[in-house]
């Protein structure tokens, strides 16, 4: 899967998390993901507590806040 692929996973609506970055089609922040990964979780451990992510989904978690930080003086990320 590609970037734009994968970036396509996350979306920002204002009326799903008060418009906070979540996996389309949950309501599970990227922060909850980013946060599990610091903290040593693995992917497997991820899925195992999400059973609706998919390592794809993890991995576009990543690709979005690299690419959020990389262009955080822009106000949005090309999804």
């Amino acid at each position: 899967m590609d970037e734009k692929q994968l970036l396509k996973k996350i979306e920002e609506n204002p009326q799903i998390m008060l418009g906070k970055p979540v996996v389309r089609g949950t309501r599970l922040p990227v922060q909850i993901v980013l946060e599990k990964l610091a903290a040593g979780s693995s992917q497997e451990d991820i899925t195992r507590d999400y059973p609706f992510l998919t390592h794809d989904d993890i991995r576009a978690c990543v690709l979005y806040a690299a690419k959020r930080l990389a262009l955080e003086h822009d106000e949005t990320i090309e999804l």
